[in-house]
């Protein structure tokens, strides 16, 4: 054995710890310190291996479609896309498995469908409407948590009976089924606008073990709840085969008890508000190495986990604690001091980069922290990229820490391996007096000590921090972020406006006229057809159409039946979408809009329950008939049509108008066209029915 030992880390967080030290905690031993040995050497070869980065927020936007994809992690709140581990197709619907986490979450908070915030009502997606269009069902979606026994997608197994049966239930895997049901051909572009739906959900994920919770049993998770506390996710990670692999009875819990109290500490932000002091919410895959996902945890929640003497796994919180070891000459052999006051090299700003829940959980900018220097020197601005923030206060005073420690006074020291001393490894602050230039100082520790049994002495580096290092005035130094993109909602093809319909009539072969509909809008945009449709009222017909061409703002129907009452709508087409119809204009079809001539000689006499009428024909050519009426006082305002009798014109004619009821009346004779366009009405005078 060497005669000089440098025992590796004790501290082994992200705050100026190496991955090669933090490795050794999750091997869970300190092999690594000796290269002789067959097992450090063959881990310390796998260090040279390089993993996937960590997830950013948006990285969770599509599906992954693969034979065996890396499990996937959600602690906290996140937005993500999942796994396939189905897609198939039967009578017309597409069904959608997809893994949203390789484990049991807390719950679906809600679903994107290409980023559009859906609505389900009954499993059936009703929002956005084109989702839903003329009523139709084409999109459903069903959950499943991710229990220990799950139940299995029922309409997978009827509609798959031959390769998905009742036995895939998917047990530990929170997943969703989505099903999508084809569209005619002329609406697939309106119902799916971007193709085939890409599903994302807002999760709130695993269930995490609260040492605080007295309900909480640490060997069933049937037991534990959500949390959004770092500290909390950091302990499960270190627990989790996924991560550090230890098991908790291996964490020194009082300690994660104190770490999870301080997370959830209120603190207050620029508007006034309280949250809590590290909460936050990240997503990774089994892939990704544990290191960085601790290291970014860490992070997030000023967290220092270490190895106490005794073994156990403890953990610093992210608070200022005051020093219970004092250094003075006495115990120093060596005090190296720089004051870290160079101009070319202080830091002058901290920019921060977090994930906004607000955004759709997309990587936003924070407010820098500090007076940037204007140029390209941008050694001289340090950034902060932490996917497990989720909050700008929680980012600014993240940027606060990393801006003081970054200018703040280093220190090294050399001391006796006696006394306190020997507690440096398992503290965070230990307090300096060392005057004229150290004085009752208190030092941050922020590598890793080393101890040498050769001489009996410990090295230790540091910097020199406030002891309200970890004070923070929201009002005066969050700053305001920057404002968030709202993405809006397509509005897709627009209705027409202004959109209405005037029947007109036009002379055919032999003189004769006929009706159409003639439809006419206010025009938006040459590059929108619009699509008119009619179809009678009496709905005797079957509806037809005609569409516009490019740049038109007015087209016409065929020839309509004459007399007949329409019902007409209007929509708009942009590249084969189209809107939304417009609300039906009632119509009635008028071949020839010019009344005849009045009848002569209208006359009528009583008899017994009948009146008999007689009158003489104008000589007009569109003459077609009259319309005979009976009245109980001489008024045409009110009358009551009796009979309609059609002939030719010129000519003396009459009708006997049977089933009156006794008394005096008043009769009036009105002549028609074709189109039942009536002249005036020519009154009979009164006639007695007896």
């Amino acid at each position: 054995m060497p005669g000089l030992i440098e025992l590796p880390a004790l501290i082994i967080s992200s705050l100026a710890t190496s991955a090669f030290a933090a490795n050794a905690l999750y091997l869970g031993t300190y092999a690594l310190a000796y290269a002789g040995l067959a097992f450090g050497a063959q881990a310390l070869s796998n260090l040279f291996v390089k993993k996937p980065d960590v997830p950013k927020g948006e990285d969770g936007k599509y599906n992954l479609k693969q034979s065996v994809p890396s499990l996937s992690f959600a602690l906290g709140s996140v937005k993500k896309a999942g796994d396939y581990v189905f897609l198939e197709e039967a009578g017309g619907t597409a069904r959608h498995v997809i893994v949203s986490a390789g484990h049991r979450i807390h719950r679906f908070v809600r679903h994107y469908l290409h980023d559009e915030e859906i609505t389900i009502s009954g499993g059936v997606v009703i929002a956005p409407a084109h989702f839903h269009d003329d009523g139709n069902n084409y999109v459903s979606i069903e959950t499943r948590t991710g229990l220990p026994a799950e139940t299995a997608y029922p309409s997978l197994v009827s509609a798959f009976p031959t390769i998905w049966s009742n036995d895939h239930r998917g047990d530990g895997l929170a997943s969703v089924m989505l099903a999508c049901a084809t569209a005619d051909s002329k609406d697939f572009l309106k119902v799916y606008p971007n193709q085939m739906p890409q599903h994302t959900a807002e999760i709130e994920g695993a269930l995490l073990f609260d040492p605080r919770e007295p309900s909480h049993d640490p060997d069933d998770p049937t037991t534990w709840e959500y949390s959004r506390n770092i500290a909390l996710m950091r302990l499960w990670h270190l627990c989790h085969p996924v991560g550090g692999k230890l098991s908790y009875s291996d964490m020194y819990l009082p300690d994660w008890i104190n770490a999870a109290n301080v997370c959830d500490e209120e603190v207050v932000n620029r508007s006034g508000g309280a949250e809590p002091r590290y909460h936050g919410g990240l997503w990774f895959r089994a892939e990704n190495s544990p290191v960085d996902v601790g290291r970014i945890m860490d992070q997030a929640a000023e967290l220092v986990v270490y190895e106490r003497p005794d073994g156990l796994v403890g953990v610093h919180a992210g608070e200022y604690v005051e020093p219970d070891i004092r250094l003075t000459a006495i115990e120093l052999t060596h005090v190296g001091h720089d004051t870290n006051q160079r101009q070319g090299s202080t830091v002058l700003a901290v920019r921060g980069r977090w994930t906004d829940p607000g955004n759709r959980y997309n990587t936003v900018d924070a407010a820098v922290y500090g007076d940037p220097y204007i140029g390209d020197d941008s050694e001289r601005t340090r950034t902060i990229d932490n996917q497990a923030v989720q909050s700008h206060n929680h980012m600014a005073r993240l940027e606060k820490l990393a801006y003081s420690r970054a200018n703040a006074p280093r220190v090294t020291a050399t001391a006796h391996y006696r006394g306190a001393a020997k507690n440096i490894p398992y503290r965070r602050f230990v307090r300096m007096h060392y005057p004229p230039r150290l004085s009752e100082v208190v030092i941050e520790i922020t590598a890793t000590p080393k101890i040498s049994l050769r001489d009996m002495k410990i090295e230790f580096s540091g910097i020199v921090v406030p002891d309200v290092l970890y004070v923070f005035d929201a009002a005066t130094e969050e700053g305001a972020p920057g404002s968030n993109v709202i993405p809006l909602p397509p509005s897709g093809v627009p209705l027409p406006e202004d959109f209405n319909v005037t029947i007109l009539n036009e002379v055919v072969s032999g003189g004769s006229t006929a009706a159409y509909a003639l439809a006419s809008w206010t025009h938006l945009s040459n590059a929108l057809i619009y699509e008119f449709e009619w179809e009678k009222t009496s709905l005797t017909e079957p509806a037809q159409s005609t569409n516009s061409t490019a740049g038109q703002d007015q087209v016409r129907s065929i020839y309509l039946s004459d007399g007949a009452q329409y019902r007409f709508r209007l929509r708009t087409w942009s590249n084969g979408v189209s809107s939304e119809w417009t609300g039906y204009e009632i119509r009635t079809a008028t071949a020839d809009p010019t009344p005849p001539g009045v009848v002569t000689g209208a006359a009528a006499s009583g008899g017994a329950g009948q009146g008999n009428y007689s009158w003489t024909a104008p000589n007009s050519a569109n003459y077609a008939g009259v319309r005979l009426y009976i009245n109980t006082v001489n008024s045409f305002s009110g009358a009551t049509l009796v009979g309609t009798e059609y002939g030719p014109p010129n000519l003396a004619d009459g009708r006997v108008v049977t089933g009156l009821s006794a008394g005096v009346k008043y009769g009036f004779i009105v002549a028609i066209n074709a189109s039942g366009v009536p002249a005036a009405a020519q009154a009979t005078g009164a006639f007695t029915v007896t």
